[in-house]
């Protein structure tokens, strides 16, 4: 009964978690959803910039803090460790439900672009979306957002980390997920400067974020990732010297 009810714990965790990741499309292009990151009414600049501040790094210290084997290490004395992914997933949707619904806009323009222009930043925000998901599938998608855990727990088979691959955009980049939420977020033909903020912040937060990331991918992988490192780059795929 109990590896029956963490399945269905996975599972809700990961519909809440594709729900999100759904609506965070829409939130950034201000498209087909309650409410943008442009929605309503501006209020006071210094508190709208205070409160998404922290609800911006409500998110980053959640989704940092919680990633650190430190953490798991002491968080998996209280919970099962099957459903450990699992419940970072669920916390990290939450986290950002709550900046989706407490975003303070800042709708003052700061570029608009229009015609084709329009229609190709529009191109690129889509690949940069598409670059996540494809990414999230090419080091196993339902592994990283806690699925695998949860099922084989359920057949009573152990869980065995996955072994180091480096295959199609890992070949490019080392971190082709963030890539492509940097790449989306920035590619919009109407940035207002709440969307400016929005994106500043998160890709500060995800340079330093990566630095944390690279230094647990090096203890765990050894000189595997280090040589990784060596010859793909982080986040630019541009050539480097031999």
């Amino acid at each position: 009964m109990g590896k029956a009810i963490a399945l269905l714990y996975g599972i809700a965790s990961y519909l809440l978690f594709l729900v999100v990741f759904l609506y965070a499309i829409g939130f950034v292009a201000n498209w087909m959803v309650p409410k943008g990151i442009d929605s309503g009414a501006p209020g006071d600049l210094v508190l709208s910039l205070v409160i998404d501040a922290l609800l911006l790094g409500v998110f980053a210290v959640q989704h940092s803090v919680m990633a650190r084997p430190g953490f798991k290490r002491w968080w998996t004395q209280m919970i099962p460790e099957t459903v450990e992914r699992s419940t970072y997933v669920l916390l990290s949707s939450l986290a950002l439900a709550l900046l989706y619904w407490q975003w303070r806009p800042l709708t003052d323009v700061v570029w608009n672009v229009e015609g084709a222009g329009a229609m190709a930043l529009w191109a690129v925000c889509a690949l940069g979306w598409f670059t996540v998901l494809v990414s999230t599938f090419l080091i196993n998608h339902f592994d990283l957002f806690g699925l695998r855990q949860v099922y084989l727990n359920l057949r009573s088979e152990k869980y065995a980390h996955l072994p180091f691959k480096t295959i199609g955009l890992y070949k490019l980049v080392r971190h082709p997920i963030m890539l492509g939420f940097v790449i989306a977020f920035w590619a919009t033909p109407r940035m207002s400067l709440g969307h400016l903020v929005f994106a500043i912040a998160t890709t500060v937060y995800i340079l330093i974020a990566l630095q944390l990331e690279e230094k647990d991918l090096v203890t765990y992988h050894g000189d595997a990732y280090r040589k990784y490192k060596e010859k793909v780059p982080m986040l630019l795929p541009l050539p480097r010297k031999p």
